[in-house]
């Protein structure tokens, strides 16, 4: 079911800060913020030979990265995003196995323009996991 790591996700109080840092300090390729209001997320990837790394920054006061950076005012990795075969039944497997699905358990579009759901981090290690169609 799993496939290949598609990002690492760090919450940022400053996405053009961060992307800056990330460019400078590192030398890294690093894409425009877009604002995803669905999302409540600004997104900036920062693009590497084998994956990438989602800088997110709140979007509106009801984001989910807001209530994160409240407890972790500096940032911190978010989440991490997998890809799958198929998104409908990677989410029906995880169900049978336990596993909480976030929302309403149908996939939503992601930054990437692709299917995505989100697992709860109580049920993986406590890491919030992301599955992303491929």
């Amino acid at each position: 079911m799993i496939g290949r790591l598609n990002h690492v996700a760090i919450a940022v109080p400053d996405v053009r800060a961060a992307a800056a840092l990330y460019q400078s300090r590192l030398g890294a390729t690093v894409s425009a913020p877009v604002p995803l209001p669905d999302h409540g997320v600004t997104t900036v990837f920062v693009t590497l030979d084998n994956t990438k790394i989602e800088l997110l920054e709140p979007l509106g006061d009801k984001s989910p990265i807001a209530a994160f950076l409240e407890r972790n005012p500096q940032g911190g990795m978010h989440h991490l995003c997998y890809e799958v075969g198929d998104i409908i039944a990677a989410r029906d497997h995880l169900k049978a196995e336990g596993a909480r699905i976030l929302g309403d358990g149908e996939p939503r579009t992601g930054a990437h323009g692709k299917p995505v759901l989100f697992v709860h981090p109580k049920d993986m290690l406590g890491t919030l996991v992301e599955i992303e169609q491929a």
